[in-house]
């Protein structure tokens, strides 16, 4: 049996952004884990428009080049991270818009959240984010990796600084996103 596909998507795009920083350390470490092919998604590069589709995702052929491109990519995973900053007590437009451009893309499969910021630790944009994904059908695990005040996280090359507890908790959620991708593989494979 392959092995899943994992995309690690960073949702902020704002110029200054520490999710480029968080990305890459969950993406190695992903990595090491040695259990899924792993990419990494970055939405600044991806460049989505606001929504511009004339149908509602699902109803019928994508209009835009972009949208397609986008399906393409989503539709490769079979696993998902959204490596979310935390903005006013919830989670950024451009993860929002990366959501909502795609429907059947998303369905049946499992996706966990590393959430970043002040003392929250992105806690209240996973909150937010849990029911949206939810609606598209996707299977989001209990567990999340939570960094609280970023900007201390942050060592002077702009590299992520952790701790075993952080790696800990993001190896936690690698595992249990791994047996999460495993078993909604086998139940598609059976639904054939």
């Amino acid at each position: 049996m392959s092995r899943p596909r994992l995309q690690i998507i960073i949702g902020s795009t704002r110029p200054g952004r520490r999710g480029a920083a968080v990305g890459r350390w969950f993406h190695d470490l992903a990595g090491r884990h040695g259990r899924f092919d792993v990419e990494l998604v970055d939405l600044a590069e991806v460049d989505l428009p606001l929504l511009d589709e004339p149908q509602p995702p699902g109803r019928g052929p994508y209009a835009q080049e972009h949208t397609r491109r986008w399906s393409r990519t989503v539709s490769a995973g079979q696993a998902y991270v959204f490596v979310v900053p935390e903005y006013n007590h919830s989670y950024n437009a451009a993860t929002k818009n990366a959501l909502d451009f795609l429907n059947e893309e998303w369905r049946h499969k499992p996706v966990g959240f590393v959430g970043y910021g002040g003392i929250a630790a992105g806690a209240r944009a996973i909150l937010a984010l849990t029911p949206v994904v939810v609606a598209l059908g996707m299977t989001p695990l209990s567990r999340a990796v939570h960094i609280p005040l970023i900007n201390r996280a942050l060592a002077a090359d702009g590299s992520l600084t952790t701790d075993g507890r952080l790696d800990g908790s993001a190896s936690t959620l690698l595992d249990d996103l791994f047996h999460h991708a495993e078993r909604a593989s086998i139940e598609a494979a059976a639904a054939v």
